[in-house]
């Protein structure tokens, strides 16, 4: 049989033509989607099924050569746009149920200076006034949890943003993760956040630097489910072994016959440090995963933000999870029968509250950074007074006295 060089030209033109258009096609998805633009579950589905149309199209191209019998791809088309639309519809219920993360908190509803802020004010003007040169070499930072205490900080103490505005960059909200990483590199010189992690501790210490943890209030850990669960409170024995996998089934709880889904932080955040805590050393089991867009590195694989299914058990700290993100769709548990309240969390009697922290970092042997230690201990001496204590309060936290 003599080979047909024409045929052949327009094969490979054709093959050429469909792998330039699908493969542009899915690099803007892939771009776009890890901009934000689009939901994991459509960039995925798109994906796939591109993907796969291009696979069938490359082997409809080959028929131009041979010339083979192809009605089976119409049935092959069929299937790929089935399995497509299953996997889309799926990505869209679970994207319907509430999610509970305070990384995706609206920090904006918190900022300092703002008439419309919800962050407290003081009814007397602060006892401590920064000018601009001040508040503009104090470079602060903090977990999303604490960030409405903070702000309230700012305003009451720093110049008017909205006049002033060097300042603006001045207090950042990163979390807990970046907001430890940044301190111990000497990129902020206070931050606002629970206890260090043990990781967080051993970095400090390669680094050459020393945390100073200043205590300035005290909040609950707090565990919540969906409030259609039945279960309304859990010991901490219970959680421990719910959380290294002896405990799999909320009727061993008192619950219904059902698996038990029980969401973690990503590591060294505050939240996952104070379950760490918690389990006093017991091994962790693995966390949930889910596959997230990640800038331009695409698609990768993150622990799980909590996600509001009917057995589901997620933990947080008691102002973000009922103050931050009010929502009747979860209860939060009482732990060895206590609920976690402000009176509870004053007394000690609710078991798994702790303080949270002023901190700051400096090489090892120094009290602090000598261009800012004066700056440093006169904020923080005004966070332990009356004043500052008061805003603690107001804000809904509990204050250390009072």
């Amino acid at each position: 049989m003599r080979f047909d060089w024409k045929k052949a030209l327009r094969a490979a033109v054709f093959m050429s033509a469909i792998i330039i258009f699908y493969g542009g096609l899915l690099f803007l998805l892939i771009l776009f989607g890890s901009l934000g633009a689009f939901p994991v579950y459509i960039t995925k589905t798109i994906t796939f099924a591109g993907g796969a149309t291009l696979l069938i199209f490359l082997v409809a191209a080959s028929g131009y050569l041979g010339k083979p019998d192809l009605k089976w791809l119409k049935w092959l088309t069929l299937v790929v746009c089935i399995l497509a639309a299953v996997y889309a519809a799926w990505g869209a219920y679970k994207e319907s149920i509430p999610t509970v993360d305070d990384r995706g908190a609206l920090l904006w509803e918190y900022r300092p200076f703002d008439p419309e802020s919800k962050v407290v004010c003081l009814d007397e003007p602060s006892t401590l006034q920064f000018d601009l040169n001040t508040a503009c070499r104090l470079r602060l930072d903090g977990a999303t949890a604490l960030y409405p205490v903070y702000s309230a900080f700012v305003q009451a103490v720093f110049p008017d943003g909205r006049r002033d505005s060097p300042y603006t960059y001045v207090a950042a909200c990163t979390n807990t993760v970046n907001a430890y990483e940044s301190l111990i590199h000497r990129e902020v010189d206070m931050i606002f956040a629970a206890a260090p992690s043990q990781a967080q501790l051993d970095a400090a210490e390669q680094a050459g630097m020393e945390l100073h943890l200043t205590p300035i209030g005290r909040e609950a850990f707090v565990f919540f489910v969906n409030s259609k669960n039945p279960v309304t409170g859990l010991t901490v024995e219970e959680i421990q072994k719910i959380y290294t996998g002896e405990i799999t089934n909320w009727k061993e709880v008192g619950g219904r016959n059902q698996r038990i889904r029980p969401f973690q932080r990503a590591e060294n955040s505050g939240s996952q440090s104070a379950l760490e805590r918690l389990m006093e050393g017991l091994p962790l089991m693995k966390p949930e995963e889910e596959d997230r867009i990640s800038g331009m590195d695409g698609i990768i694989r993150q622990v799980a933000n909590y996600r509001n299914y009917k057995n589901a058990l997620g933990f947080s700290f008691r102002f973000y999870a009922a103050e931050m993100v009010a929502d009747d769709q979860i209860r939060l548990l009482s732990i060895n029968g206590v609920e976690p309240t402000k009176e509870t969390i004053r007394s000690g009697a609710y078991p798994i509250s702790s303080e949270f922290y002023a901190i700051t970092a400096a090489p090892a042997g120094q009290p602090a950074p000598e261009e800012n230690l004066s700056r440093l201990s006169d904020f923080l001496e005004w966070i332990l007074s009356e004043q500052g204590q008061e805003i603690i309060e107001k804000t809904g936290y509990v204050a250390l006295h009072g």
